[in-house]
């Protein structure tokens, strides 16, 4: 995230369905998703209700009564890592997942319908990024941006922005924005002008242990005293809070060890 990008949201409610393309979810599978729940609950003021079942037991988080996230249960025998993904929106999602795989993606899971709410695909990208691919019915997706407690950004930490960023281009449609400068590896992607989320080609300091994979931003009223109460409800601290552009942020993990980053956007 970059000075030029800012909030990919605007304050208020988000009735209508998404562009091609647009960020519209944001979903965690856990070990333990009542530890998961009472987590995110402290923290952003969450509360849950059922959500489609197809891929085992999912709850979706409101705020004030809006949904703006999932929460879901891995099987006991899978081993994958926890880590928050986006889903981006599509009107067909059998055509997306197949220019996924024609594009050296892969597909993880589905297409498949996901009760009345909508159909779905998750995939990951040539580098191993794993995303989803939202075709709505009834679950248009987040239903409320810019304020604390709601997704603000994603971004997708990599090797490299070159290739991977061709690859989002063409599934969805994207328009690439590089940065200018010429130390920083760092791809806006836009739709209709607007940005939507970014590339960071980090080279050899991407984690070992993680490789390429999207970061969700959440918007907060103080990132000093929401990194307080992440730590006292068992987060961890990935970074120092830093002060930038668009707003001070912090890079962070919950007690299963999902990453996100706390943002108390500049206004």
């Amino acid at each position: 995230m970059t000075d030029a990008r800012g909030s990919a949201g605007r304050d208020g409610e988000t009735n209508a369905r998404h562009t091609p393309g647009t960020p519209c979810w944001v979903s965690l599978m856990v070990h333990g998703p009542a530890a998961t729940h009472d987590f995110y609950g402290a923290l952003f003021g969450w509360e849950f209700q059922p959500g489609p079942q197809q891929l085992g037991p999912y709850a979706r988080a409101l705020l004030d009564g809006h949904e703006v996230a999932g929460i879901g249960q891995l099987p006991p025998d899978r081993q994958l890592p926890i880590a928050w993904t986006p889903y981006f929106a599509s009107d067909d999602v059998n055509r997306t997942s197949e220019t996924v795989r024609l594009c050296g993606g892969t597909l993880g899971v589905g297409p498949l319908d996901a009760g009345e709410a909508g159909r779905l695909a998750i995939g990951s990208d040539p580098s191993g990024a794993v995303f989803g691919v939202w075709q709505a019915a009834a679950h248009l997706g987040t239903a409320v941006t810019g304020v604390p407690g709601t997704p603000a950004w994603n971004e997708l930490m990599t090797y490299e922005t070159a290739g991977v960023a061709k690859f989002y281009e063409t599934v969805f449609g994207f328009e690439l924005e590089p940065d200018v400068s010429a130390d920083v590896d760092y791809v806006t992607l836009r739709l209709d002008g607007r940005p939507v989320a970014g590339i960071h080609g980090v080279g050899n300091t991407l984690p070992r242990d993680r490789g390429p994979h999207w970061v969700t931003y959440f918007e907060v009223a103080d990132a000093d005293e929401s990194l307080e109460r992440l730590v006292a409800l068992g987060g961890h601290v990935l970074g120092p809070v830093q002060d930038m552009s668009y707003g001070r942020v912090a890079t962070v993990a919950d007690p299963e060890g999902a990453r996100f980053a706390l943002l108390h956007s500049a206004r």
